[in-house]
């Protein structure tokens, strides 16, 4: 069992702090923020401690650190806060939801997977992964650390997810395909080659009709 500091007082750590206490034996014991950040010292009960000092208070040697953040600016935030926390001297632990299916293929640190994710075997993910609710991940596939895939997107077999990826609600992406530095797909995308670094790929929006629904069928 673990001691775990959370960073972050938002929805992200707010839902963090449920599912180590609801689906772990680990224990919260606190979480941090940038001071600049902070306006108040306490959530859910536990104190909220300043990041710059965390490790004064909450030592490396006996603590453990979790980084639940967004996908902003391409994860590129969440992986400079991962790096500090490295920096601290702290392992950063992993929560992989026991609703999900998974065969104990290798997973890094500092991981957050939701329930109902289906990881066929012979896969890897990487540090600082995201992968919310629903997730289709296929067999012999690859993702690198500081992606993020939102909801009920599929990953066909031997896909190849480089670092810093975002993959959008419903998303899906075909099987050998590999998948640049820094590619957002957007929602309901469907990838069928290799995208570029950088690279763009949004959804279709869906349009308006010009029969209101009142004239269906």
């Amino acid at each position: 069992m673990a001691k775990i500091v959370i960073f972050g007082t938002q929805d992200f750590a707010q839902l963090a702090h449920f599912y180590f206490k609801n689906d772990t034996e680990h224990e919260v014991v606190a979480f941090t923020l940038d001071k600049k950040y902070m306006s108040a010292t306490e959530l859910m009960g536990l104190p909220v401690v300043d990041f710059e000092t965390v490790q004064l208070i909450y030592p490396p040697s006996e603590y453990q650190l979790f980084v639940p953040m967004s996908p902003t600016k391409m994860n590129v935030i969440r992986a400079e806060k991962y790096n500090e926390a490295k920096n601290k001297g702290y392992e950063l632990i992993s929560y992989v939801s026991s609703k999900a299916t998974y065969y104990g293929t290798p997973v890094g640190d500092n991981c957050f997977i939701f329930e109902n994710n289906v990881i066929q075997p012979f896969t890897e993910i990487g540090n600082n992964v995201v992968m919310w609710s629903g997730n289709h991940i296929g067999h012999h596939s690859v993702i690198m650390s500081h992606c993020f895939i939102a909801s009920h997107a599929v990953v066909s077999g031997h896909v190849t997810i480089d670092e810093h990826c975002f993959l959008g609600v419903n998303a899906t992406i075909k099987d050998n395909v590999y998948l640049a530095k820094h590619t957002f797909v957007g929602a309901g995308a469907l990838i069928l080659d290799n995208t570029v670094e950088y690279g763009v790929y949004p959804g279709i929006k869906a349009e308006v009709s010009k029969v209101p629904s009142n004239k269906l069928r």
